[in-house]
Parts: structure tokens; C-alpha cells; sequence
């Protein structure tokens, strides 16, 4: 790791801390703009999200039926019933996502998987970027809205599911994500802005609480008036 690695990932509570858990579930709402374009609007009105801190995996309920939940990894997307019964899988989910633009609609198994590895990345960094195979990379800093913030390149491993291989997170002075910037690929849009604030402690683990992703364009206006997707956590529990 790096100094700025380091010193981002002891801000939000220090992998000694993390180490110490083996999941995180967070309960949370999502909104926004793409919900709706992809004919899946109020999907995540209310739900909980767990996530595997020492693998990638993840799994959101309720999922469209109180008794159904999604099981996801970067291999397979699947629904599966509280009894076990699995309701719809497919392997290799993210070849699905192949020639779709913005405005191609998507199945409850595309949803799984996006919002599967979505959450997951989200949940576990910046832990995750001390794991073999992550590469870290301290940026020039920038400031926005007057504040300085220090920036991080991480190149994902081939073996995460994630929006991209390449992303950058942002980090103010006390070392806190204030914003992550990505392609998400399957979306198949461009670049977005995602911005992170609201931070609150979860059994010693500083989390955002509230997120907002707005589309990025070529020049780096960041389009502030369109919410892609919003993310409203309530709490989170680490186990």
C-alpha cells in the first residue's frame, strides 16, 4: 500500500478493525433515474444489502416478493427463495450486458448483478484495495468547491466484478470518501461523479450514508441537475 492507502483506509476505522468481520449488511434506499429507465423503477424503495467482506458476493433482500432474494457473484446471478429454491440463474451475468445503451431495458437478473457488485464495491472499499491483486495510485490532488481533496487510482483485479478496472476515489483532508468516479460499463453511458457524504461510524467502520451519481462529461462538468441513482443508507451492521 501507499502512504495515501494507508492513510484513507485508517480513517474509516483501520483494517485491524475490519478484519475482525466477516459481513456487512446495510439497509438502504435507492432511487434515481435509472431505475426508471431500465423499466425497474421502485426496485430498492426499501431493502437490506450483505455483503461477503472475504469474498465477493452479495445478496439483496427483499427482491421483488417478501420471500425472495438475489445470490450474486462474479460468476452467477441468480434469484433464489427463502427456502432455498433457486427462482432464476445465469452464469457468466455479465456478458448479458452485451450491446446495451442506456435505454435497454433489464431483467430482475441484470438488476441483481449490477446492483450486486455494485453495493459490494461500494461497501468494501477502501479495505478491499489492500487485497492481492488490487493496484493503488496517488493522483494530484483537486480541489472542488473550494475544499482540497487527495485522489487514489485503483485498478481492480480481472477476478472483482466491478463498474470498471480502472476508478478514482476522492478524499478530503480527514481522509474521508467524498467522491468516486467510474464507467459503469454494462450501463453502457459514459463516465459518472458519485458523490459520497453524511458519514456516520457502524461498529468502529465510517460508512457514507447518502450517495448521489450524476452523469460526467468528456470536459469533467459534472452534471449536478441529473441523479442517476441515489442512495440513502440508514444503518449498517458488520458481523
Amino acid at each position: 500500500m501507499n502512504d495515501l492507502t494507508e492513510f484513507v483506509i485508517n480513517a474509516h476505522g483501520g483494517l485491524d478493525r475490519y478484519r475482525h468481520f466477516s459481513s456487512a449488511t446495510a439497509h438502504f434506499r435507492s432511487g434515481g433515474a435509472l431505475w426508471a429507465i431500465k423499466g425497474q423503477e421502485g426496485i430498492f424503495n426499501e431493502a437490506d444489502v450483505r455483503v461477503d467482506l472475504r469474498r465477493q458476493h452479495a445478496s439483496h433482500r427483499p427482491f421483488t416478493a417478501p420471500d425472495l432474494h438475489t445470490s450474486v457473484t462474479a460468476q452467477r446471478a441468480a434469484v433464489e427463495s427463502d427456502t432455498g429454491e433457486v427462482k432464476a440463474e445465469r452464469l457468466d451475468p455479465r456478458a448479458a450486458f452485451a450491446g446495451h445503451t442506456l435505454h435497454t431495458p433489464w431483467d430482475d437478473l441484470h438488476v441483481a448483478y449490477f446492483a450486486g457488485y455494485a453495493m459490494w464495491t461500494y461497501l468494501t472499499a477502501p479495505f478491499s484495495f489492500a487485497s492481492p491483486g488490487f493496484q493503488t495510485e496517488e493522483l494530484t490532488p483537486v480541489t472542488e468547491d473550494g475544499q482540497p481533496w487527495h485522489r487514489l487510482k485503483i485498478t481492480f483485479p480481472e477476478h472483482i466484478a466491478t463498474h470498471c478496472r480502472e476508478q478514482t476515489f476522492y478524499y478530503d483532508q480527514d481522509g474521508l470518501l467524498r467522491r468516486h468516479d467510474y464507467t459503469a460499463e454494462v450501463i453502457n453511458a459514459g463516465p459518472a461523479a458519485h458523490y459520497c457524504s453524511d458519514h456516520r461510524e457502524f461498529d468502529g467502520i465510517m460508512v457514507p450514508t447518502r450517495r448521489r451519481v450524476h452523469p460526467l462529461g468528456e470536459d469533467g462538468t459534472v452534471a449536478r441537475d441529473i441523479e442517476l441513482v441515489t442512495i440513502d443508507v440508514g444503518g449498517v451492521a458488520f458481523a
